[in-house]
Formats: C-alpha cells, sequence, structure tokens
C-alpha cells in the first residue's frame, strides 16, 4: 500500500470535484477528503447515490459538499460550460479534479467488439474527461496550488487481451495526463498525475471478475493514502507520474 500519512487538516479550504462520487473509489476519496477540510463537489450519474454521500459528509460534520447530478455519457458541450460557470459563480476557482468515473464495457476479444460499445466506453472514460479538463482548467488555474488526478488501470499500461475499450481508454487516460502535464509544467500552479488503484472491492471489479472473492480485495477506503497525497499540498511539484495505490 503507497506510504503516506495526511494531516487532519491537509486540504483544509480547498475546493474539490470528485467525479463517479456516487459509490466505489468516487464515493470514499469523496468522504475521505471532506474528512481532511475539503469542500466536495459530488459529480455523478445518479442522484440518490450522490445524495447519500453528501448526507454522510454532512452527519459526520465535514465541510457541506455540493451535489451535481451530471451525465458524462449524454453531456453536451454547453453543459460543461454552465458546469464551470456555475462553480465559478458559487466557488471562485477549483483547488482538485479527481477523474475517478469510468465504465468497462464488454470484456471480449476486439474481434467481436461493436463498434457502439467501443464508442460508449471511449465517450464516458476519455472524451468526457476531456471536456471537463478543459473546461475546468480555467478554474484550475486560479487556484495557488492545484491537483488533476486521473484514474487509470494496469490494463491501461501494458495491454492485455479481452480489456477491450476499457483498456485503450486507459491508454488513452496515461496520454492526455503526461500531454496536460507537460503542457502545464513550469507555466501554471496545476500538476496533473494518474492512480492505478489496483484490485479493489467495487461493484465494477465484480463485474469484471465475477469468480473472485471481494473480501480478499482491499476496501476503497484502504487505498485512499495517495489520493491524498496527490490533492494535498505535500505532492505540489511532483508532475506527470503515473502512481500505484498498492
Amino acid at each position: 500500500m503507497f506510504d503516506y500519512s495526511a494531516r487532519p487538516e491537509l486540504l483544509k479550504g480547498r475546493v474539490i470535484l470528485v467525479t463517479g462520487a456516487g459509490r466505489g473509489i468516487g464515493a470514499a476519496a469523496a468522504k475521505t477528503y471532506a474528512a481532511h477540510g475539503a469542500t466536495v463537489l459530488l459529480l455523478g450519474k445518479t442522484e440518490a447515490n450522490l445524495t447519500q454521500v453528501y448526507d454522510e459528509i454532512e452527519a459526520a460534520g465535514h465541510p457541506q459538499p455540493a451535489v451535481i447530478p451530471f451525465n458524462l455519457e449524454t453531456a453536451q458541450p454547453h453543459q460543461y460550460d454552465e458546469l464551470a460557470a456555475m462553480i465559478e459563480t458559487e466557488f471562485g476557482h477549483l483547488d482538485g479534479l479527481l477523474h475517478n468515473a469510468s465504465i468497462i464495457g464488454p470484456r471480449t476479444p476486439l474481434e467481436q467488439l461493436s463498434g457502439e460499445n467501443f464508442m460508449r466506453v471511449m465517450q464516458v472514460n476519455v472524451n468526457a474527461m476531456f471536456m471537463l479538463t478543459s473546461t475546468l482548467l480555467p478554474l484550475l488555474k486560479l487556484s495557488q496550488d492545484a491537483s488533476v488526478v486521473f484514474t487509470s488501470s494496469s490494463v491501461g499500461r501494458k495491454g492485455r487481451a479481452y480489456w477491450g475499450a476499457y483498456g485503450v481508454s486507459k491508454f488513452a487516460t496515461e496520454g492526455l495526463m503526461q500531454t496536460l502535464a507537460d503542457e502545464l509544467d513550469g507555466v501554471a500552479p496545476v500538476r496533473a498525475n494518474s492512480i492505478n488503484p489496483g484490485a479493489t472491492r467495487t461493484s465494477m471489479r465484480a463485474l469484471a471478475y465475477p469468480g473472485e472473492n471481494p473480501s480478499n480485495n482491499p476496501a476503497p477506503e484502504a487505498i485512499m493514502p495517495v489520493y491524498l497525497y496527490l490533492m494535498g499540498p505535500d505532492s505540489t511539484g511532483i508532475n506527470g507520474q503515473a502512481f500505484d495505490a498498492q
């Protein structure tokens, strides 16, 4: 496990947007960021899930989060602009962006993968991630120390059979992170890095490995040290790097 111990108020005063914040790793990250003082913007498709995370954060007495229902599969360019305008009006700037939302798509040989399924995975995992990054970058640049964290995978670092569109999308994620990091280097107070969570006890993992015993994998909460490290000031100057949570 990534070795890092975060001080209690590591993220005090920071505004951090988390995609896919309704469950799994996204929900754990949102609650962890809030517990360390951040105002967390919970973005996701299912409002009921986001509201549950909101209620848990509020019940724990952490800074009041915000719920942002947003469908990354169907969102149009103007909706990203409206999202950025809302964040600017309400919060003035953005200190962190965790790209966590992904869909896995069919696990099948490329030969049998339909164009429709390929494009759907790319839409959520790559196109929407690019749109969010480019639209929110001006708000991140208003921070004194901002961090963009991309969620990768071992299959986005070395290709593996039958991981189809998901694997390809994670290679694209690493490419987007590296390109952005190089463009920001020495130019803006924004850094970009990626995290490979590894095998974690989530519904997506269960979908990908139905025969696996989930209890053999760590809970999302257990892999949070690297998520805290990259989102807080201790990682200032770390840019363009690929991290493993485990």
